[in-house]
């Protein structure tokens, strides 16, 4: 098991105010949450979660966006929280804070639209940041795929080039996704791999638009030096 801590920052001094405030808004939720009971909880989930069998006949598509702020535990609130601390913060600098709110958002969308496709009929409702957040991760791959991630790996850290630790990751989504696709699977195991899958996929797309960004933002960086 390994799982990022740290990254290469974009330099510039540049505040990734919409990522701070995402990182916020999640964790308040989460926290509203653990404040009800387990039927009250429960309630709120199906409430605010995506249904993909609602979605497919057009019923509370509001959900789509509602679920990408909530959790279903500490663990995968806190994973996904340092994930998008550790990736979003330099997409953020490229791209500027309204067109990163833009982007994360609609690669929120993108994960629950190939979660709903390949799974319309669950009546199990998805919550999390996964997709938005996976969006974020495909962008960093092709925007700063030399860039340095700082790993844990069981009881020491190490660095690892953004491209191998991304690719690692995206496999085993992909791993994991097509076998959520065999007679054999079942929803038991409440992970929606391909909402990932979709999420990062389209974060690629978009990267290959913003990685013209990245060099601008260089040369800007090198004139200020000079």
């Amino acid at each position: 098991m390994f799982f990022p801590i740290g990254d290469t920052q974009v330099e510039g001094g540049f505040k990734p105010y919409v990522s701070y405030a995402l990182i916020a808004v999640n964790v308040a939720l989460f926290l509203y949450e653990v404040t009800l009971n387990a039927e009250e909880c429960q309630a709120f989930l199906f409430e605010y979660g995506t249904i993909p069998a609602e979605i497919s006949r057009g019923i509370d598509t509001h959900t789509l966006f509602t679920s990408m702020f909530l959790h279903g535990g500490w663990m995968h609130l806190i994973g996904n929280m340092l994930f998008l601390w550790v990736f979003a913060d330099n997409i953020e600098a490229i791209i500027g804070n309204t067109m990163f709110l833009f982007f994360y958002l609609a690669g929120g969308l993108m994960g629950s639209a190939a979660h709903i496709l390949l799974d319309t009929g669950s009546m199990i409702p998805s919550i999390g940041a996964s997709g938005a957040i996976s969006a974020v991760m495909g962008a960093y791959l092709v925007m700063f795929p030399k860039s340095k991630i700082k790993v844990f790996i069981l009881f020491f850290t190490t660095f690892m080039p953004a491209l191998i630790f991304l690719l690692l990751w995206f496999g085993q989504q992909l791993l994991s996704g097509l076998g959520d696709l065999t007679p054999q699977a079942t929803e038991s195991a409440g992970v929606a791999w391909w909402a990932h899958i979709g999420g990062f996929v389209y974060g690629v797309i978009l990267g290959f638009l913003f990685r013209p960004r990245v060099n601008q933002h260089n040369y800007h960086r090198l004139k200020q030096l000079a």
